[in-house]
C-alpha cells in the first residue's frame, strides 16, 4: 500500500508558512524573511518515504487588498490550492485578526478537503494564550485539529508530520521518488538572490524587484551563473548598485555564498540590473515571468 496526496498550507502573509514548509521537509526550499509577501509563487515540496509520499504546497500569504496585477496573481495561487488539496494547513499566529482573514476563511469552510488549524509560533504565547486562540479559531474555522506550534524552532512539527502521514490517502506517487520540488534549479537560484535582496535592501525596493537566471553553466569544478535584476525606476537601480557598486557587490557576496551552500560547488556569479518600468502591472511580462498561465 502506497499514500500520497497534496498538503496545501494557506494563510495570511509573514505567519511562517515557509518557514513551516522547510521544517517538515527537512530541507530550506523556500526562501524566508521577517518581510511580509516573501513568497510569490505555489511552490511544492516533495516528502518521500518508501511508501508515502507527501506534496506539501507553500502558497504567498492572501491579500485582501491589491496594488498591482503581480499580487492578484499571487491570490489566484492561493485559490488554486482549493482544486487539489487533500489537507489544508491553515496557519496563523497570535497576531492575525480573524476579521481580516474572512474572504479566505469563506473559501476554507466551503472546501471538501479535512482542515487543520495551525497557531505558528508559541514562543511567543503568553500562559494560556494558546487555549484562548484555539476556542475562538475552532468557532471560526471548525477543524478536524488544532496543532500549536513553533515552526522555526521545530516544535511541534514532527508530531504535525506524524498525524499527516496517517491521513494521507492510499495513492500512487505523483512524482519521481528522487525529487524534492517541482522546480527547477534556475528557479531556486532565482528565489536565493531575491531573498538577499528582501534582507539587504529596505522598505519598497524589494518588492519593487524581479530576479531572472539568464544563465546557468554547470561545469567539472564551478557553476557559471549570469542573473538580472528587474527594478522598476532607474532610482531603484542606483540603490541596488550603491556607490561605486559596493551595494550590489554585497548583493553578490551573500547570493553566491548561499548558492554554493544550497549545490555543493563553487560558484561565479555575475548580478545585472535593469529598469522595466512598470513590471508588476504589466500582463505580458508577468505571464513571461511565470504568474500568470
Amino acid at each position: 500500500m502506497h499514500k500520497a496526496g497534496f498538503v496545501n498550507i494557506i494563510g495570511l502573509p509573514n505567519v511562517g508558512k515557509s518557514t513551516l514548509l522547510n521544517a517538515l521537509l527537512g530541507e530550506q526550499l523556500s526562501i524566508i524573511t521577517s518581510k511580509a509577501q516573501t513568497t510569490r509563487h505555489r511552490i511544492f515540496g516533495i516528502y518521500n518515504e518508501d511508501d508515502i509520499q507527501i506534496v506539501f504546497s507553500d502558497t504567498p500569504g492572501f491579500i485582501k487588498q491589491t496594488a498591482y496585477k503581480l499580487q492578484d496573481s499571487m491570490n489566484a495561487f492561493v485559490t488554486g490550492t482549493f482544486e487539489d488539496a487533500d489537507i489544508f494547513l491553515y496557519v496563523f499566529d497570535k497576531y492575525g485578526n480573524i476579521e481580516d482573514q474572512a474572504d479566505l476563511l469563506k473559501q476554507v469552510r466551503e472546501a471538501k478537503a479535512p482542515v487543520y488549524l495551525i497557531l505558528n509560533k508559541s514562543d511567543q504565547l503568553a500562559e494560556g494564550e494558546a487555549e484562548i486562540l484555539k476556542e475562538m479559531w475552532m468557532d471560526a474555522l471548525p477543524a478536524k485539529a488544532f496543532y500549536c506550534i513553533s515552526a522555526m524552532q521545530k516544535e511541534g512539527t514532527e508530531a504535525l508530520l506524524t498525524i499527516i502521514k496517517q491521513t494521507l490517502p492510499e495513492h500512487p506517487p505523483y512524482f519521481p521518488k528522487d525529487e524534492i520540488t517541482d522546480r527547477n534549479m534556475r528557479f531556486i537560484v532565482s528565489e536565493m538572490i531575491r531573498e538577499k535582496l528582501l534582507i539587504q535592501y529596505r522598505k519598497e525596493i524589494p518588492y519593487s524587484c524581479e530576479v531572472v537566471i539568464e544563465e546557468y553553466k554547470e561545469k567539472e569544478n564551478i557553476t557559471a551563473i549570469r542573473a538580472l535584476i528587474f527594478t522598476e525606476r532607474e532610482s531603484q537601480k542606483n540603490i541596488i548598485i550603491g556607490p561605486g557598486g559596493t551595494d550590489i557587490k554585497k548583493l553578490g557576496t551573500s547570493s553566491r555564498e548561499a548558492i554554493e551552500a544550497f549545490i555543493g560547488q563553487k560558484v561565479f556569479l555575475e548580478i545585472h540590473v535593469k529598469v522595466l518600468k512598470n513590471w508588476r502591472n504589466n500582463e505580458l511580462v508577468l505571464k513571461k515571468l511565470g504568474y500568470k498561465p
